[in-house]
């Protein structure tokens, strides 16, 4: 036989026994036992605390009968972890000034700290993933604490959070720190730029220069005049305060040498 009548014999079983075992179904008697049974679901869960490592989700049990009604209503506190792995974190701190790494975060430290165990390793000088080039860090907490911090503490550290009864990494995160002395900082944009940004920031100058002049350009004769006009009267006004001041004090010139030759 070929293909082509296996393939045939086979969709005439099947079109043959669906019909029965739908009506074996159809003819399925639920026990009363059942019937009356309550089972208690899980009906509303709220998303992980977290993103990465251990943490906390708030769920809803309720006891639900053949009505479909919920009853009795409990909230409970259950673990949840997305992903263990919390990527890099980068710092930036300068030399003689204190700085805490911290595994945990605010969310997370509570009394569960105490069943967690923490391993610290470093890459120095570097930083990077690349769990080849990280070596043993001794802090026995989930805090690193450098006060003040040094150049040579510049590098890599890498926290592994695990179960203490399993074993079982639950979070693994990575700090970036940079140590840079103090007087390498300068906040003058202009003076640190290259020769090659110079132009471009004369550029923006200039840019702001003919937008504003585009923008004269293309108000109405009307709005040019009046602005032209209000600018004539403000001139007019204050030349004719200055004017009225400087014959005022001719006259009192005037009127002092008078009374003097008399």
């Amino acid at each position: 036989m070929n293909t082509e009548t296996h393939l045939t014999l086979g969709t005439l079983v099947f079109a043959f026994f669906v019909p029965l075992s739908i009506a074996s179904m159809e003819s399925v008697t639920i026990p009363k036992e059942l019937s009356t049974a309550t089972a208690r679901l899980l009906v509303r869960s709220t998303s992980c605390s977290v993103t990465c490592g251990l943490g906390y989700k708030m769920e809803e049990m309720c006891d639900i009968g053949p009505d479909g009604k919920r009853r009795y209503c409990t909230l409970r506190r259950s673990e949840c972890l997305t992903t263990w792995l919390c990527g890099v974190r980068h710092f930036t701190v300068l030399v003689d000034k204190p700085i805490k790494l911290s595994c945990l975060t605010t969310e997370e430290i509570g009394p569960e700290t105490q069943s967690f165990s923490y391993t610290w390793r470093l890459a120095r000088g570097i930083i990077t993933t690349d769990d080849a080039l990280f070596v043993p860090f001794k802090a026995p907490s989930y805090v690193i604490e450098l006060s003040p911090a040094e150049e040579y503490d510049a590098g890599t550290y890498r926290c592994d959070v695990q179960l203490m009864k399993t074993y079982k990494l639950v979070k693994r995160i990575y700090f970036g720190l940079r140590v840079i002395p103090g007087n390498l900082v300068d906040l003058n944009f202009e003076k640190s730029l290259i020769l090659e940004q110079k132009p471009e920031a004369e550029n923006k100058t200039q840019q702001n220069t003919t937008i504003a002049l585009f923008k004269w350009q293309h108000y109405s004769w009307r709005q040019r005049a009046l602005v032209v006009f209000l600018g004539g009267i403000g001139s007019g006004v204050l030349g004719g305060v200055l004017l009225g001041m400087f014959l005022h004090s001719l006259l009192k010139n005037h009127h002092k040498s008078e009374s003097v030759g008399k």
